[in-house]
C-alpha cells in the first residue's frame, strides 16, 4: 500500500493541531513520524484512522483519495492502528479482545471460540508474536498486551499498513527490543509502517525515513544516518544537549532509611526480601535493575500505598509507620509515580485540578475549607508555562493530553512545592528528548537544594547521567551499591544476580596474572594433544 497525505489540517476551534500536512509512506517502508510531546502526531493519526475527521486536505491511497468516517472504514481499507494507550478490555481473554467489532461466527449469530483462537494463533504464529489466546489481558505483562494489541490491528481482512503510536512509550528495553524486531519482519512481509516516536535511537535502529513534525507542521525530511543531535535540534527548534551537567555530590544527613524492609504478594512470594537502602540529602541514588524486582513495590511502600509486612522506613530520622499517604506529602515526601495513568493524575479532573491534586486543601488554594479557584487558575497558568504543558486551556481534562504532557503535569505538580525527599519513578517514560532534557536538570537542582532523591528507572543511559551512586536491586534486594563510573557490563552482572565481587571484573595485574596462566595452561594442553595426552 501506496498512502500519500496531502495538506491535512486539523483545527479545534482557533488552535491549530496539524497544518498543512504533507507525508508518504511507500509499500514495505517503515516511516517514523517523529516529534515533541504535543507536536500534532496523534492528531494527524486519528484522521488518517478515521478517529476525526480533518478539517482540509486530503489522503490518497494509492493514488486513489478516500474518507474515514471512523475506524471501521479505515481498517476495510486495509489500515490497522496502535493507539498510545491501549484499547483493551482488561477482563476479556485475547482471542476475545482481538475479535471485538470483527465477531468470528457460527450459525445463528452464535460466536465461535474456536476460530477466534485460531485468528490469534496463526496472525501470532505468522509474525512470531508468541500469545496465548486463552490469557486474561489485565493479568499480561504490558510488553504482551502490546503484541494484543498489533495481533488486533493485524487480523483485518488485509492490513496493509500498520499504525503505531508512540508503541514503546511503557515498554522495558527488553521488549522494546522485541517490538522493533516484530517490525522488521511485519515491513520484509510487505507491511507498510508508520512508526509515531520521539526515542532517537529507536527511529535511527528501525526507520527507512523520517518525517519530523514541530507545532503541527512538518519541519524536516530526515535520513537515519543523521545525528541524535540533528534530529533533536529538528524536533524542538533548538540545540538541544544530550548531556546531564551536574557538580559532584555533597551528601548530608539520611533522608531515607529503608531497613529490612519485607512484602509479600498475595501468591506468597516476597517480591521485597530484606531490603537495606539509605539516600543522604543532596544526593540522587539511582536504583537499577530489571523490572519486576521489587522497585514498584519498594516506591510504594515508601509512599503508603502498601503496607510492609516486615521492617522500617524512616524519612528525615522519623518511622513513617502508621502515616497516612496524605501525611507523609503533607511531611515533604515528593513522589512522581512509574504509572501516571494509576497512581498519577485523575484523567476526568482538569489539568489545574490535576496540579493541585495533593495540595488542594492548603492556603493559598483553599480558605476555610472551600477551594480558590482563581489561585488554582493562577497556579496552573504559571506551570503550564514553566513547564511547557501543551494544552489549549487549564480547564482541558487530563486525559485529552498527549501522554508527555500528562507526564508534565505530575512533574510540574511535585516541582512546584517543597520537599525533602522525593522518588522519581520512570520520571521521563513517554516523555521527549526537550522534556527530558527539563525533568533531569531539575531533578539535579533538587538535589542541590538538599532534597534527597531516589531515582528509579528502567533506562541505563539516564541512571548513569543522573546518579551519584547506583544501587542494584535482584529478587527484592539490593545485591550492590557502585559508583556511576562502574562499568556497564558489572552492573549487567548485578541485574542478573551475580553478587558484587562475581560481578566485578579482577584488577589489571590480576587479569594480566590470570591471561599468562591460562596461556600457559592451554599450551600446555596443547602438547599433551601432540603428543597423543596422558592416556
Amino acid at each position: 500500500m501506496r498512502l500519500e497525505l496531502k495538506g491535512l489540517t486539523k483545527k479545534f476551534g482557533s488552535f491549530t493541531a496539524d497544518d498543512d500536512i504533507d507525508l508518504v509512506v511507500e509499500p514495505g517502508q517503515i516511516h517514523a513520524v517523529l516529534g515533541e510531546n504535543g507536536a500534532g502526531k496523534s492528531t494527524l493519526m486519528n484522521m488518517l484512522y478515521g478517529i476525526l475527521q480533518p478539517t482540509s486536505g486530503a489522503i490518497l491511497i494509492d493514488g486513489e483519495p478516500v474518507s474515514f468516517s471512523g475506524p471501521g472504514d479505515a481498517i476495510a481499507a486495509g489500515l490497522g492502528m496502535v493507539h498510545q494507550h491501549f484499547k483493551l478490555v482488561g477482563p476479556f481473554s485475547v482471542a476475545d479482545n482481538v475479535q471485538l467489532g470483527r465477531e468470528h461466527t457460527q450459525g445463528m449469530g452464535v460466536l465461535s471460540a474456536k476460530a477466534a483462537r485460531k485468528a490469534v494463533r496463526d496472525v501470532s504464529e505468522q509474525y512470531g508474536l508468541h500469545l496465548d489466546p486463552d490469557a486474561v489481558c489485565e493479568d499480561l505483562p504490558v510488553g504482551v498486551q502490546q503484541r494484543v494489541e498489533i495481533v488486533k490491528a493485524l487480523s483485518g481482512p488485509k492490513t496493509e499498513l500498520l499504525i503505531l503510536d508512540e508503541p514503546t512509550a511503557v515498554l522495558t528495553p527488553a521488549e522494546i527490543t522485541e517490538l522493533l524486531q516484530i517490525m522488521r519482519n511485519l515491513a520484509a512481509a510487505g507491511t507498510s509502517i508508520l512508526f509515531i516516536s520521539h526515542k532517537l535511537k529507536e527511529v535511527q535502529a528501525v526507520a527507512d525515513t523520517i518525517t519530523v513534525i514541530r507545532r503541527g507542521k512538518v519541519v524536516a525530511e530526515l535520513e537515519p544516518t543523521a545525528s541524535e543531535s540533528e534530529m533533536a535540534s529538528a524536533m524542538v527548534g533548538r540545540a538541544v544537549s544530550l548531556r546531564v551537567d551536574k557538580t559532584d555530590a555533597e551528601p548530608g544527613e539520611p533522608r531515607l532509611e529503608v531497613k529490612d524492609l519485607t512484602v509479600v504478594s498475595d501468591a506468597g512470594v516476597k517480591v521485597l526480601d530484606g531490603l537495606e537502602l539509605t539516600v543522604h540529602s543532596g544526593e540522587i541514588v539511582g536504583l537499577a535493575g530489571v523490572e519486576g524486582n521489587g522497585q514498584t513495590e519498594l516506591a510504594r511502600s515508601i509512599l503508603g500505598l502498601l503496607k510492609p509486612d516486615s521492617g522500617h522506613i524512616s524519612i528525615d530520622g522519623r518511622d513513617v509507620h502508621g502515616r497516612g499517604v496524605a501525611r507523609r506529602i503533607a511531611d515533604g515526601l515528593g513522589y512522581i509515580p512509574e504509572d501516571r495513568g494509576r497512581d498519577g493524575l485523575v484523567a476526568e479532573f482538569s489539568v489545574a485540578e490535576n496540579i493541585v491534586l495533593n495540595q488542594y486543601r492548603d492556603a493559598p488554594y483553599a480558605k476555610g475549607g472551600v477551594v480558590d479557584a482563581g489561585a488554582v487558575h493562577k497556579r496552573a497558568v504559571d506551570s503550564i508555562a514553566e513547564f511547557d504543558i501543551r494544552t489549549q486551556s487549564p480547564d482541558e481534562s487530563a486525559s485529552s493530553l498527549s501522554g508527555g504532557n500528562q507526564q508534565k503535569v505530575i512533574i510540574a505538580r511535585e516541582f512546584s512545592r517543597s520537599r525533602r525527599f522525593l522518588v522519581a519513578a520512570q520520571p521521563t517514560r513517554g516523555v521527549d528528548v526537550g522534556a527530558s532534557q527539563f525533568i533531569h536538570s531539575r531533578l539535579v537542582a533538587e538535589r542541590d537544594t538538599g532534597t534527597g532523591v531516589l531515582l528509579i528507572s528502567s533506562e541505563l543511559d539516564e541512571i548513569y547521567a543522573l546518579a551519584d551512586r547506583i544501587a542494584v536491586i535482584y529478587n527484592g534486594r539490593i545485591v550492590g551499591e557502585v559508583d556511576p563510573d562502574t562499568p556497564r557490563e558489572v552492573i549487567g552482572r548485578l541485574m542478573v544476580g551475580a553478587d558484587l565481587a562475581a560481578a566485578e571484573p579482577p584488577p589489571a595485574a590480576e587479569a594480566e596474572t590470570a591471561d599468562v596462566e591460562a596461556s600457559s595452561d592451554t599450551e600446555a594442553s596443547t602438547d599433551e594433544d601432540a603428543n597423543g595426552g596422558d592416556r
